[in-house]
């Protein structure tokens, strides 16, 4: 079989970065038998050229002036996996504008300037490819756009941010406090020295967006996504759901409903025999319901360098073997191409309902909490009350039936004023069901 050269450029050589050059350099022959391609890494772009990365890169292939990848007219693709926006987006036009098709695992670029740059792609007649922007080396993006291209996606629910998940996994399993499991999690190097991108929920939001645009061939403003992260989780609510059957989980929650969409990122609670409950540590996992499929799952490391280079060097070779560009030329699921969907407030959600409040020890307390929620069309399913103390307000632990967010809203309101709680109750939504 004849075999093509193919050139390509690497910007960015961190952690990803370098992964990616370990797979084209070290393993080139193995990819070559695979494909008939044979890939040369033509470049590295990095402002830092000394550190030791691990791999062995041979002379001429590092610089630090990016204008050698872009206007090298060899290299008919860029591998962008410098992180953030603004200088990523410039960089991805650049490429595009040069001819070079992209592959990115920056999902807050896509999450946030995706439609402006499918757009110019599509103009200039090159592809972006970018299964490695969620789920590291799951290939749930390929899954959902080709495998499940049959079905009208009704669900997509995960576990998509491997640094959060380790957090509530060791709070679940150790009784640890918020802020001991993240510094675990940083010694480790599960976390960043600034998680907020991760433990805010952002990283998990960006996430979902792409997955839901893909899935529900939709276009919407990512701004619409509601977001809560996981920094104000208290152990205490861990121990009481776990009572009543619960583990805790921070999900990424997209769900259509006709010309409608619910997408939604905060901690949730879900039953212990639910497939995602016994997701733990930095694993990743997404549940999909289609129409014709059904329920599937798809599950593995969400994140770190091998896996992530993985689905890196699968998009190249897409790109490489010609499916990639035909894919994006003629595939009608990314923004730009879609129907625009209206995404619901919080308040439109229709859940259970975890509430903790702190209730003034005295007769009555719990006749006046179920009175509100009564007249607010909420039903109570379950209470657990702890053991009366003289000095201080009791735990009392109530979960809901299915109610609307806004008339639990509007019933917690008419609570606080009644002088039988003190201070502001916890509230964590419940999803029962694999969809």
């Amino acid at each position: 079989m004849d075999t093509k050269t193919c050139c390509v450029g690497l910007v960015g050589f961190g952690t990803i970065g370098s992964g990616v050059a370990k797979i084209l350099l070290e393993h080139a022959e193995q990819l070559k038998a695979k494909t008939g391609i044979e890939l040369v890494l033509k470049r590295i772009c990095d402002l830092d050229l000394t550190t030791d990365r691990g791999v062995a890169v041979p002379d001429g292939v590092l610089t630090s002036n990016l204008a050698d990848v872009l206007d090298d007219p060899d290299i008919s693709v860029v591998i962008e996996l410098v992180g953030g926006i603004t200088f990523a987006k410039d960089l991805t036009l650049k490429a595009i504008a040069a001819g070079k098709s992209v592959v990115t695992a920056n999902k807050a670029l896509l999450a946030e300037a995706g439609r402006e740059l499918f757009q110019a792609a599509r103009e200039q007649g090159v592809s972006i490819s970018f299964e490695a922007s969620v789920g590291g080396g799951i290939p749930v993006i390929a899954a959902i756009r080709d495998g499940l291209i049959a079905n009208d996606i009704q669900s997509i629910v995960g576990i998509v941010n491997g640094t959060c998940n380790y957090i509530l996994t060791r709070m679940t399993a150790e009784g640890t406090s918020y802020h001991d499991a993240l510094a675990e999690a940083q010694r480790l190097g599960y976390a960043e020295a600034d998680p907020t991108l991760d433990v805010g929920g952002i990283d998990t939001a960006h996430k979902l967006a792409i997955l839901s645009a893909i899935g529900f061939a939709a276009d919407f403003h990512y701004d619409g996504i509601h977001v809560e992260g996981i920094t104000s989780i208290d152990p205490t609510d861990i121990e009481y759901a776990a009572e009543l059957g619960y583990k805790l989980k921070l999900l990424a929650i997209g769900k259509r409903f006709d010309d409608e969409l619910e997408l939604r990122v905060h901690p949730t609670l879900l039953p212990r025999e639910h497939p995602l409950a016994s997701v733990n540590d930095v694993f990743n996992a997404v549940c999909v319901t289609g129409s014709a499929v059904g329920k599937t799952m798809f599950y593995g490391r969400g994140a770190g360098q091998m896996p992530t280079a993985s689905a890196v060097v699968a998009d190249l070779v897409d790109i490489l073997l010609g499916k990639a560009k035909r894919t994006f030329e003629r595939l009608r699921l990314l923004p730009g191409r879609t129907e625009n969907l209206r995404v619901r407030q919080i308040d439109e959600a229709f859940s259970r309902y975890y509430l903790r409040f702190s209730a003034i020890d005295r007769p009555g307390v719990l006749a006046s909490i179920a009175g509100e929620f009564g007249h607010h069309d909420i039903s109570i399913a379950s209470v657990i009350q702890k053991e009366r103390r003289a000095t201080e307000a009791v735990p009392l632990v109530i979960m809901t039936h299915h109610a609307r967010e806004a008339n639990l809203r509007r019933a917690l309101a008419a609570i606080d004023p009644l002088g039988v709680v003190e201070g502001n109750p916890v509230v964590i939504r419940v999803e029962t069901e694999h969809d």
